[in-house]
């Protein structure tokens, strides 16, 4: 990444940076506003939470919730970002929201699919899904499996983005910022 910059509270999509279309892009079909991301987010969250919690609790049924993985999990809210921004090469910028429960990082830089579904997923994993599978290779670690369930929870945001990119992006595509929504072309054409 050339810079990070924390901008702070996010007021609205004014504040975001755009970028010029290039011709042929296409809208992501995606929530219209961050107030309805963050509402489908949360939805998501709760039921990813609970389906964690139930596959870990019929694996482990001694599984004790631990406040530390949980503390830990709100910890890494920002280094979740981080991971992110890092996974670009041009400007980035961290929003909070807090009222609407969402931290992001924005950029306008065009990204292969493959670049754009692994910078999502590339926090989840570090903080969600490895913790989660070392608690199943060590379940006396409960930090581990509250941290794993908590942070993969989290990432719904994430997997909404790459479920958008996965079943709309042709191959061959870039995917980008514009404001608050996401845009695809292909450069071919």
């Amino acid at each position: 990444m050339k810079s990070f910059k924390i901008v702070g509270r996010f007021k609205d999509e004014s504040q975001l940076d755009t970028k010029e279309h290039p011709e042929g892009a296409v809208a992501f079909k995606e929530p219209k506003s961050a107030k309805t991301l963050s509402l489908i987010g949360s939805l998501i969250s709760v039921v990813i939470l609970l389906l964690l919690w139930l596959m870990i609790v019929t694996v482990h049924s001694d599984f004790k919730f631990s406040i530390w993985g949980f503390l830990l999990a709100y910890a890494l809210i920002v280094p979740h970002e981080f991971l992110h921004a890092l996974c670009f090469r041009g400007d980035v910028k961290m929003y909070t929201a807090l009222t609407k429960g969402m931290f992001f990082v924005h950029s306008t830089e065009d990204m292969t699919k493959l670049r754009y579904v692994m910078m999502s997923l590339c926090p989840n994993i570090c903080f969600g899904f490895i913790p989660l599978i070392l608690y199943f290779i060590f379940p006396q670690l409960n930090i581990l499996g509250t941290l794993g369930m908590m942070s993969v929870a989290f990432g719904a945001g994430d997997y909404i983005n790459v479920f958008n990119a996965l079943t709309q992006m042709p191959r061959g595509a870039l995917t980008y910022l514009s404001g608050f929504h996401s845009y695809w072309y292909n450069p071919k054409a």
